[in-house]
């Protein structure tokens, strides 16, 4: 069987959407669109005369590290036709969608982590939804100083930016920026936007909700966002989803990390039930580490390699110099401190300490460096939000 790798055209839609339905499931859309792909993505297809047997799409985002953006390509839609599995047809669609980037990191969601590990990914993080009784809502305490009210389309902006607010102060949030995030659906999609506001009614928090159905102890209210800026902003916004108390059982909210707004709970009442992992990997060495800031205090010159690439896009060694803040990094020769793919990959995201990495095989090499690594790239921590 003679199989062509190649970028994808709107004239492939109906072949990408029957092997999507395939592989994920759904409903047929009602229409072809205009464009396809969107502004801000690219797909791949593996096919044999006009059949399509395996596809993949990449999505320009950017991705929050040190206070930085840095260009992610976020991978989705891996797909492969059913009797066409484990015929190594994902390796190809993989090289040609990770040459064509110019993203120094990519993410993706897997259902099969190990299929993606053999690409250098490696799990950094979960998106995670969690549920809590309505009734404990109900208690917690009345706020000071702020207020809420229903978002209306003068808010958007405001919105956007106390997410931006909170984001850029963890590691690994997109930036939710450029063509792929449109701030004008945020009214309609959603059954409620709540913005929290101070006393000069500044938005200081918000509350992208879904009503869901029934009004029994059986119905639940879907929360795909809550951020807030201060410990009153987040008691505002829980209190709304308490005043559902009444007719709704379950508050689902997505989340990740050790999410801060739980602190302002009375109970420990915290039930996760989906998980959604997540995967990086490190696309370009020198061009990741150098947008990568540190604290002023920190000043270090440290040697690494990358070795086990099965794609063959970053093996070899690396000099990081560590002055005044800045970091840069650049091609270097014999460095005796070796990462893995998915080492590389846990360190960047800075998840694991580096004697855990050791622990777990993806480092090996001296140790005296180790604290300082640590202290580079271990100091914020990990969260996402959007599912893609």
């Amino acid at each position: 069987m003679e199989t062509t790798t190649r970028r994808l055209t709107l004239d492939d839609w109906p072949e990408a959407v029957r092997l999507g339905l395939e592989g994920f499931g759904g409903k047929r859309p009602d229409a072809s669109p205009q464009a396809w792909p969107r502004e801000g993505q690219t797909c791949w297809g593996t096919v044999v005369d006009d059949r399509m047997l395996a596809r993949v799409t990449g999505n320009s985002y950017g991705s929050w590290f040190d206070g930085i953006e840095v260009p992610t390509l976020g991978v989705a839609g891996v797909t492969v036709q059913a009797e066409h599995r484990g015929q190594g047809l994902l390796a190809p669609l993989f090289r040609a969608l990770l040459d064509e980037t110019d993203a120094p990191i990519s993410t993706l969601y897997p259902t099969a982590p190990g299929i993606y590990r053999g690409f250098g990914y490696e799990l950094v993080g979960t998106l995670r939804t969690v549920e809590i009784p309505s009734v404990h809502l109900s208690g917690v305490r009345r706020p000071d100083g702020v207020t809420t009210r229903r978002a209306t389309e003068a808010d958007l902006a405001a919105i956007h930016a106390c997410y931006t607010r909170w984001a850029a102060e963890q590691n690994g949030p997109l930036t939710r920026t450029g063509p792929l995030f449109d701030l004008a659906d945020t009214l309609t999609w959603f059954t409620g936007a709540t913005v929290a506001v101070d006393t000069e009614d500044h938005v200081v928090g918000y509350l992208l909700w879904h009503r869901g159905t029934g009004y029994d102890e059986s119905s639940t209210i879907s929360v795909d966002d809550l951020v807030a800026d201060n410990v009153e902003a987040a008691s505002a916004l829980w209190r709304v989803l308490g005043s559902f108390a009444s007719v709704v059982g379950q508050v689902r909210v997505r989340t990740s990390g050790d999410d801060t707004t739980r602190l302002v709970l009375p109970t420990a009442a915290w039930r996760e039930v989906k998980t959604n992992p997540y995967m990086l990997r490190v696309l370009d060495v020198p061009r990741a580490f150098s947008l990568r800031r540190s604290s002023p205090a920190l000043r270090a010159d440290l040697a690494f390699g990358v070795r086990g690439d099965r794609l063959g896009l970053i093996d070899g060694d690396f000099s990081l110099h560590v002055a005044d803040g800045e970091v840069t990094c650049a091609p270097a020769t014999g460095a005796d401190r070796v990462y893995t793919p998915a080492g590389i990959a846990l360190a960047y995201a800075g998840v694991q300490s580096s004697a855990n990495l050791r622990r777990a095989g993806l480092l090996v090499g001296p140790t005296d460096d180790d604290p300082t690594w640590d202290v580079l790239l271990g100091g914020r921590p990990f969260h996402i939000r959007d599912y893609f």
